[in-house]
């Protein structure tokens, strides 16, 4: 059920109030919450202490976090709350650092700060340094625990949750990495405040393919309150950001190594990496945004299967032009347009694949999707064709 937020409570002096919901992942031993809210990063070292019991930690961050506020915010709070940083391992921006190479760096870094079973491992920052230390967590000592604090909003609403960590290959994208479940997540929505326009449509990007694969009522709801969540006004940010925490919650408690419903999850994703793995996993082509045009593409496709109408897919592909998202590839700057079999043998990696068959996430309907593995490749081709030609 959703829920629609209120607007933000305000003392008598006239100050923004506190806002705060929490969502737990219900993993029986390995439980664990997802605080979404305003100034959370400042109740870090306490709420690490109160929950993990925790005395040291190391933290991974990016150069762009690491010389933001939100560092010295963190060690602060580390620090006032009797956690002992061990030390500050800085990562380069972007997503090439998703690499074999970087995590080698990570974790050896990890063991000459002499990282233990007990200590945590804080990922402070976007989806790339929660992945990736997230990977560097489950293999370091095969396995410690580790703290996800997402800065971006694409972390905020989907990678920071559900203990998908890893790193990307030639072959693709997260094709190398380990389920490994955070023990606490805290999602700081003031964090959001300093982040660009782009990463912020991003991230949008994630919060409709949640609305679009299961809540049709969702999407109702943010096609009226995208202009406050663009404005990042905090009462829309924090049920915009708990209402996906909660819908991922869900699903991961029912599969957490995607083996069924959680595939749900990767509405949009089997076009979208093959065309960010074809970018060459650049700023010319943003994570979100290449998500943006493969859930666009996946819902034309059901479309053209008859799984849907066609008021559905122009329903999804108009809020994601609202949004500021792109939703063709004609659309991708910079350089031509890739090819029908550049595009295949990308996907042909793509982690869903069985028996050498592709598997889709489609959809009957806006907030009705569904696993597919009976599309043939001729399909496929005849599809993204259409999509480069911009006929779709």
């Amino acid at each position: 059920m959703t829920r629609e937020p209120s607007p933000a409570p305000h003392s008598e002096a006239g100050s923004i109030q506190r806002l705060a919901r929490a969502v737990r992942v219900e993993l029986g031993a390995r439980a664990y919450d997802v605080h979404v809210g305003t100034a959370l990063i400042g109740e870090a070292g306490e709420r690490i202490s109160a929950t993990l019991g925790a005395q040291r930690c190391a933290i991974i961050t990016d150069s762009n976090v690491a010389a933001s506020p939100h560092m010295a915010t963190l060690d602060d709070s580390l620090r006032a709350a009797g956690v002992t940083p061990l030390g500050t391992i800085v990562m380069p921006p972007g997503e090439a650092t998703k690499c074999f190479a970087e995590l080698q760096v990570v974790v050896e870094r990890l063991l000459d700060l002499a990282v233990e079973r007990r200590d945590v491992v804080i990922a402070l920052g976007g989806g790339v340094i929660g992945d990736l230390a997230g990977f560097a967590a489950a293999i370091l000592r095969r396995g410690v625990r580790f703290v996800q604090i997402p800065t971006s909003l694409l972390a905020q609403v989907d990678s920071s949750v559900g203990g998908k960590t890893g790193i990307n290959t030639a072959q693709g994208k997260n094709l190398a990495g380990a389920f490994h479940q955070p023990s606490l997540v805290l999602a700081d929505t003031n964090a959001l405040s300093s982040l660009p326009d782009r990463q912020l449509r991003a991230g949008y990007a994630e919060i409709i393919k949640h609305a679009a694969l299961g809540d049709e009522a969702y999407l109702t709801w943010l096609e009226a309150n995208v202009e406050a969540v663009m404005r990042r006004e905090p009462a829309a940010l924090v049920h915009a950001v708990a209402r996906s925490v909660e819908m991922k919650a869900e699903i991961v408690a029912r599969d957490e190594t995607e083996q069924g419903d959680r595939m749900l999850l990767n509405l949009g994703h089997t076009f979208g990496h093959a065309l960010e793995a074809w970018a060459g996993f650049s700023d010319r082509l943003l994570h979100g945004e290449a998500v943006a045009i493969g859930t666009a593409i996946a819902f034309r496709f059901s479309a053209a299967r008859g799984h849907c109408s066609k008021d559905d897919a122009t329903r999804i592909e108009k809020h994601l032009a609202a949004a500021g998202l792109p939703t063709r590839i004609a659309q991708i700057p910079q350089g031509p347009s890739p090819t029908v079999a550049e595009l295949m043998g990308l996907m042909a990696h793509d982690k869903k694949v069985q028996g050498g068959r592709m598997t889709f996430i489609l959809a009957h309907g806006v907030g009705q999707a569904f696993v597919s593995r009976d599309v043939e490749q001729a399909e496929v081709e005849r599809c993204i064709a259409g999509e480069i030609a911009g006929n779709a």
